[in-house]
């Protein structure tokens, strides 16, 4: 079998009900459990009912994407899945990743990415960031009028924004104050993007502005016991791999406040000699940026036991 990496989703992809055609399988319960355990609340219930609006909140999406990431997980090795060359994950999905690699447990980081997540939505007001998808527009582009925008505002404004998630070669995320990032919008279309769609989102992820939360979960990290990953994983913020547990925690306090650097990320799995990237968790948003970004990758998807069979069955082929 030729080697494989197996990504993991962030916040986005989650849905009501996303673990349910699991059924009862036993490492899917497992995990349900000890995250619900390290969280002290019923997370099988609030995947399971929702509401929609409840998963919606990143104090929820942020634990709930790492439980169905890592039931995923267990639930391929589980069913016999062979381990990947390298692991990675899409912002918050890099937790994922870490678990996976045995860097951190579940339990671990449960609670990590729940105090993550309040002290993202902290760092910033609700109603004064705001984020947007550029799309039909090369990144370099994007870089340079933000960059132009966030200059309009005069020196020490602070008014900001700034690309933050380059996630394929014509798709970039812009994050920063909601003055800005509207009047990006409105210059960036100008200058020939083909949309600019605003995010549902309660805060401007991975941008400058979340340097309060950095520092915040740089003090938190320090408490936290890290291993050495069995299994290589890709950071997004150096697009790297880092061994030394110190490097980890560096690297996740630097993501907080810093780019997602998805395209970068999937041509260095390539690099790495990997013939398929294998999502591992809900949706297929990943596959898709994968094969936008490098079309001769292979992509498959584990987030039922229909798709677990359809990857393992996909994974063969390419011995």
């Amino acid at each position: 079998m030729k080697s494989f990496a197996f990504v993991f989703p962030g916040q986005g992809s989650q849905a009501v009900g996303m673990l349910d055609a699991w059924g009862d399988h036993p490492a899917v319960a497992e995990v349900l459990n000890e995250a619900s355990d390290a969280l002290g609340e019923d997370i099988a219930r609030l995947i399971h009912e929702g509401p929609k609006e409840a998963l919606a909140l990143t104090t929820n999406t942020q634990p709930v994407m790492l439980v169905a990431g890592v039931a995923a997980w267990r639930a391929w090795l589980a069913e016999g899945g062979a381990k990947p060359a390298v692991v990675a994950g899409h912002s918050l999905g890099e937790y994922s990743a870490l678990v996976a690699a045995g860097v951190l447990t579940l339990a671990q980081a449960a609670p990590l990415v729940r105090f993550r997540a309040d002290a993202m939505q902290k760092a910033v007001p609700v109603g004064t960031g705001a984020m947007a998808a550029i799309l039909g527009m090369d990144s370099a582009k994007v870089i340079a009028g933000c960059a132009e925008v966030t200059a309009s505002f005069g020196a020490g404004s602070a008014e900001v924004v700034e690309a933050v998630n380059f996630n394929d070669p014509m798709q970039t995320v812009i994050a920063g104050s909601k003055t800005a990032v509207e009047k990006a919008c409105e210059v960036l279309k100008a200058g020939g993007a083909k949309r600019a769609l605003p995010l549902p989102v309660s805060a401007p992820f991975h941008s400058s502005l979340m340097k309060p939360a950095a520092e915040a979960l740089r003090e938190k990290l320090a408490s936290v016991e890290f291993a050495t990953p069995a299994i290589p994983v890709l950071n997004n913020i150096d697009v790297a791999v880092e061994i030394d547990p110190a490097g980890i925690r560096d690297a996740l306090v630097r993501q907080a406040a810093g780019p997602v650097r998805w395209v970068e990320s999937v041509q260095a799995l390539q690099a790495r000699g990997v013939a398929a990237i294998v999502e591992c968790g809900p949706g297929r948003v990943l596959g898709g940026m994968a094969k936008r970004i490098a079309p001769d990758l292979a992509a498959a998807s584990v987030y039922d036991p229909a798709t677990l069979d359809e990857t393992q069955t996909l994974l063969s082929t390419l011995s």
